[in-house]
């Protein structure tokens, strides 16, 4: 456990990041293998099932992350005021809800999976083969929200070395069950998504051990499992836009691999692999985020709001560290790391055309960059629907200018239309965050009575 309300802000974000940071790249590590496995094993439509079953999966994953992140604020709020029993029915609640509510959609998803990708135009020649790999993937989400939560619950209380560990078991897991069954053995893409849930079930079902028999002070009590009314209003209140606001963000681009699609199937499989390396540069800036939001709540819970301020401008100038090492890396890998996704035919296109995308995006990372610092910001000060009204204004413009300029430019499209996105989401956040900052008097230290 972490107490993040003393001591030198730095040094607790980066103790708190970095953890996650390892943990981002390993889930993202093991993503990219399904997709290098797929492509190079199993062939070019493999890989663009897989790509536009992805943004649909993210959906589900990115809202069932987004309430177990805002409950998690509630209870980092919880351990900086010392509430130890408050912590643990929150999480006893969070578990009891979110356990019954994503074993329905995975029966929905399940049930729905032809139709939603009829209605994303999903070419003929690979819609059987992407229906059969959603379905199954569709299985994984409760396993998905059990990991999710009881890490949230970790996190809250400064411990984000535990999920790590079970996290790179998980990668580990996968990318060996991949290549033996893909790689050695020829299986189709039907097993590297059985492999995928079997790696997120392992990865819960470690979490259930550690939280029972290492962390009985966070443990919750059985009968704190059928959700308190109470805390699951507030769980709601914290999560619900949180959950909202994550899955904006796969909805649009849900209608942007629409977009995709019309290009062809070879720009949809340099679009898959492209976006593999924007989650590396994006997704860990989202831990740097859930540090930022952890210290500045736990900080807020002890009433020693002099301390958020500083915690934020370190947060933000890690940030922006982490943008220039991705930027040194996309802008001179892109053309090697494309290639590990596909061979054989149609490679040197698939090749070409996500390399180009590449080279504007290595620039680009710099606008998700701030404004996952200024959402963690706003996370910590409980200020949940600003960031859901935040990240609707970047995704509502970003889908607006990609229907403009694909049909036009193509993949070049979709890059100008993530920065144009991000410029207009700074442009509400920025100045907002100094109005917030004086209005809950955080400027002179000073605590609002």
């Amino acid at each position: 456990m972490r107490n993040m309300t003393c001591g030198a802000p730095r040094r607790h974000l980066i103790a708190f990041a970095v953890p996650l940071l390892l943990g981002n790249w390993l889930q993202l590590l093991y993503n990219a293998v399904d997709s290098i496995i797929a492509g190079r094993f199993i062939g070019r439509s493999a890989l663009a099932a897989e790509g536009i079953a992805g943004p649909v999966m993210n959906l589900v994953i990115l809202a069932i992350s987004g309430l177990c992140i805002g409950a998690g604020v509630l209870m980092s709020e919880a351990y900086g005021a010392g509430d130890s029993d408050g912590l643990r029915r929150s999480l006893g609640s969070l578990l009891g809800f979110g356990c019954m509510l994503c074993t329905a959609v995975a029966a929905a998803g399940f049930a729905a999976a032809p139709l939603i990708l009829r209605a994303l135009a999903v070419p003929q020649d690979i819609l059987n083969l992407t229906t059969v790999y959603l379905r199954i993937t569709f299985l994984g989400a409760p396993f998905t929200f059990l990991y999710n939560a009881l890490a949230a619950g970790f996190k809250s209380v400064g411990d984000t070395k535990t999920p790590l560990r079970f996290l790179a078991f998980s990668a580990i897991l996968n990318a060996g069950l991949d290549l033996v069954f893909l790689g050695l053995l020829g299986f189709g893409i039907v097993c590297s998504a059985v492999t995928t849930v079997v790696a997120e079930a392992a990865s819960a079902a470690l979490a259930v051990f550690w939280l029972r028999k290492k962390t009985p002070e966070l443990c919750p009590g059985r009968e704190t499992l059928l959700p308190d009314r109470r805390l699951l209003a507030r769980i709601l209140a914290y999560g619900g836009p949180t959950a909202l606001q994550q899955a904006v963000q796969p909805i649009g681009k849900v209608l942007i691999q629409g977009q995709v699609n019309a290009l062809g199937v070879s720009a949809i499989a340099a679009f898959n692999a492209a976006t593999r390396v924007d989650d590396f540069a994006c997704i860990p800036e989202q831990g740097i985020s859930a540090a930022i939001s952890t210290y500045i709540a736990q900080n807020r819970g002890a009433g020693k709001r002099e301390r958020i301020l500083p915690g934020f401008f370190a947060g933000l100038s890690l940030e922006a560290a982490y943008w220039l090492l991705v930027f040194a890396v996309v802008t001179l890998l892109r053309t090697p790391i494309i290639s590990l996704f596909i061979r054989g035919e149609g490679k040197a296109e698939v090749v070409a055309l996500g390399s180009r995308y590449l080279s504007y995006m290595a620039v680009f990372y710099l606008w998700p960059a701030m404004t996952n610092g200024f959402q963690g910001f706003y996370r910590g000060m409980g200020k949940m629907k600003v960031t859901l009204l935040g990240t609707f204004i970047q995704t509502g413009i970003r889908v607006l200018v990609t229907l403009l300029l694909a049909p036009r430019i193509g993949l070049d499209g979709i890059a100008f239309a993530c920065v144009t996105g991000w410029t207009a989401m700074l442009l509400f956040e920025v100045p907002y965050a100094w109005h917030v900052s004086r209005r809950e008097k955080l400027v002179k230290g000073e605590i609002r009575k």
